[in-house]
């Protein structure tokens, strides 16, 4: 078969499995690098050529690697000029000062810790080819390293770019990342030339290189700002000449005796940053890098990964105590030089736990170190799985450290104007919207008010606006980015509640915006941790479904700790008319409370209860709690609830027949009104197409609810005024 074919066959099955198994991580909340980085060593010897060496061999036969490694080589270049194009000045704002403490800190406990192990290691897995000085300076680097795109990624992801945390963290990871990679531009220098003395000659040009190019450089590229204040966009000659810029700049620092990937990251570190140009340019170049190129690096790189070399308890140990040492050197030295700044404890941990995020950057490292022959191919094998377990272990330890519960969710906080407002603060009822488009969903949030509000008890909506970030690295998961996507968000919320009527219900909105890579999840969580009492969310089609109430307005109905309802609007806003089919289950229940709420709030509105019998059944008694309730409504209530009663052989149809009149048709999810639970996590919806009116589906997760206890409250308020 023709070697470039053969490439092709490789590239088309490097990017299907990356992208499997990197989203089957991104599914168990773990970077995607993760995934990423697996398929690569899954294609390589450690799987595929154990389990199937001769299709191994006929895959990847030797002399395809070559091309496999140019393409790994110009996705590295053009991905740390993204790394140094989205190192914003912006990180180094704020707590420089504890920032350089704590960050080289946790370099240089690390790199001791590394260079004594190296006393171990060289003379057991290295050779007299290589010389000690090397070997320390490589593993003391690989040792200290802090993944900065994957850090960003994971503080974007919690929600904590506005907190202290995880301010200092992106301070520290910046700070860390530029001191990290000028050690290893020493490393990579000595080991080439063979000592630190030859070494002079290397680091003195490279100092030199920069200062040309944070000087002069830099004052040329300033011409860029100009030029897109001027056009708004980069056309292709412009594009041109910055990639031409790029390659450029590795190949001096190659011809320098560095490495190719540091004049790719210090071209992007003096782009001007332009918030406009950045993100043009990041998102023109990031796609066919992320995509194409970066899974190719991963696949050569776990071409050489050999796990099968690692054939004995003792080597075990050793790659158990290059793991501790990498682990312990980078908490230890974070949490002392934090603690030692005034940091408190859970935050000093929770940032030692960050810092050890080594990700895609110790890769390139190790790779590097592999080329240059500075580590052996079992300590490259060692130090890929330390790679791996660092990275993974971070967001379960920094939520074990620093849960959720504790981090302040994004709520626009308005100024108290009155003395309801005063009292939101004691055990309001709490209704919370997802709302996916502000543009389209003004009569979900309406709905959610006129469920809540009536001027009498404290109450508070939150309409949740989730971002939701689908890739790793990608532009827009950078803090900054996602701070811009955060307040254009809540603009837009604030538009909406701006048309919500009547204008007095307004102060009792209250969005909540936050960043999140599980739509589904995030709303779960976020309503058990606000302790909503309702989760009202509108309906949508899923990509793979007719069904109305899958995907994850289905995961939310499934797995959410509180009463959920679905609301799907047929463009009906009054709301004067109301039908509650009732049954006798719980979740019917849940739609005659939350119906009687509408009728307290809004004294407009009347109620029909319906009750579908057909031959010889026996009429469903109201439960004690609503027969218990409707006796003790004031007739200004009562007078504006009917039940009707009849016979049908097709409830559903009955049910259709009487929404033709009524403005909100609100159903429990249930079988009598075809909206039930069926096999593999899906809801029929016969009702949810044919009713007429608007409709709520309504289901209920506590026999014990607060709407019910709300509503008797409002009842006697009104008895005794």
């Amino acid at each position: 078969m023709h070697t470039v074919v053969l490439v092709l066959i490789e590239v088309l099955i490097v990017i299907g499995l990356s992208r499997v198994v990197g989203l089957g991580f991104r599914w168990i909340n773990q970077p995607l690098v993760i995934g990423e980085i697996l398929a690569g060593i899954m294609l390589g010897p450690s799987l595929f050529g154990l389990v199937a060496p001769e299709l191994s061999a006929t895959l990847f036969p030797p002399e395809t690697i070559p091309f496999l490694n140019v393409l790994s080589q110009i996705g590295l270049i053009f991905f740390m000029f993204l790394i140094g194009l989205e190192l914003n000045p912006k990180y180094l704002s704020g707590n420089l000062e504890i920032a350089v403490l704590t960050s080289h800190v946790s370099i240089l406990v690390p790199f001791s810790l590394g260079t004594l192990l190296a006393v171990l290691l060289y003379p057991l897995i290295s050779n007299a080819s290589v010389s000690f000085t090397a070997f320390a300076l490589f593993l003391g680097a690989a040792m200290s390293i802090t993944a900065f795109p994957v850090l960003a990624r994971i503080i974007t992801e919690n929600n904590l770019q506005g907190t202290r945390l995880g301010t200092l963290a992106l301070t520290c990871a910046a700070v860390d990342d530029v001191t990290a990679w000028c050690v290893l531009a020493v490393a990579i220098a000595v080991a080439r030339t063979g000592s630190i003395t030859s070494a002079f000659p290397t680091i003195i040009e490279s100092f030199l290189y920069i200062g040309v190019m944070v000087t002069l450089g830099r004052n040329f590229l300033s011409r860029l700002t100009n030029y897109y204040r001027r056009n708004k966009r980069l056309n292709q000659l412009t594009l041109a000449l910055i990639y031409a810029g790029v390659v450029a700049s590795a190949l001096i620092t190659e011809l320098i005796g560095i490495h190719l990937i540091f004049g790719a990251f210090l071209l992007g570190a003096i782009m001007p940053k332009n918030a406009g140009l950045v993100r043009e340019l990041a998102l023109k170049t990031e796609d066919f890098v992320l995509i194409f190129l970066l899974p190719v690096f991963f696949a050569y790189s776990g071409l050489r990964t050999q796990i099968g070399l690692l054939n004995s308890p003792e080597l075990w140990l050793l790659c158990l105590l290059v793991l501790v040492v990498a682990i312990a050197g980078k908490y230890v030295g974070t949490y002392v030089a934090a603690r030692v700044s005034g940091i408190n404890n859970r935050e000093a941990s929770a940032l030692g736990w960050l810092m050890n995020t080594r990700g895609l950057t110790e890769l390139i490292v190790l790779n590097i170190g592999l080329e240059l022959g500075v580590i052996s191919p079992l300590l490259f094998t060692m130090l890929v799985i330390m790679a791996l377990v660092t990275t993974f272990m971070t967001s379960p330890l920094l939520e074990w450290t620093y849960p959720k519960k504790l981090i302040k969710l994004n709520v626009v906080e308005t100024e108290p104007e009155t003395d309801i407002d005063a009292e939101i603060a004691d055990s309001p009822y709490r209704v919370l919207v997802p709302v996916a488009n502000p543009d389209t969903q003004k009569g979900l949030v309406q709905l959610a008010v006129a469920i809540a509000v009536n001027y009498q008890q404290p109450a508070i909506v939150n309409p949740l606006s989730l971002i939701e970030l689908q890739e790793d690295y990608a532009y827009e998961s950078t803090p900054v980015e996602a701070n811009r996507l955060i307040q254009e968000r809540y603009q837009l919320l604030d538009e909406l509640i701006q048309r919500l009527e009547p204008p007095a219900a307004r102060s009792y909105v209250h969005p909540i915006v936050r960043v999140s890579n599980n739509v589904a999840r995030e709303t779960i969580q976020i309503a058990a941790l606000e302790q909503a009492d309702l989760v009202v969310v509108g309906w949508h089609r899923p990509a793979f479904s007719n069904n109305r109430l899958g995907g994850r307005v289905g995961q939310i109905l499934t797995a959410a700790t509180v009463d959920v309802a679905v609301f799907i609007d047929r463009g009906e806003e009054r709301l004067e008319s109301l039908l509650v089919p009732y049954s006798g289950n719980i979740h019917d229940d849940l739609a005659l409370i939350l119906a009687l709420r509408l009728l307290v709030n809004r004294d407009t509105c009347h109620l029909q209860v319906l009750q579908v019998l057909s031959a010889h059944q026996v009429k469903d008694e109201l439960s004690y709690e609503l027969q218990t309730l409707m006796e003790q409504m004031p007739s200004s209530v009562s007078d504006r609830i009917s039940i009707n009663t009849i016979e049908a052989t097709n409830p559903i149809q009955a049910v259709v027949a009487a929404s033709q009149g009524v403005d909100l048709t609100i159903a429990g999810a249930s079988r009598t009104w075809g909206i039930e639970r069926q096999t593999l996590g899906r809801y029929t919806d016969e009702l949810a197409i044919e009713c007429r009116s608007s409709l709520l589906i309504t289901r209920r997760y506590s026999k014990v609810i607060s709407h019910l206890t709300s509503v008797l409250s409002e009842a006697k308020s009104e008895v005794t005024s």
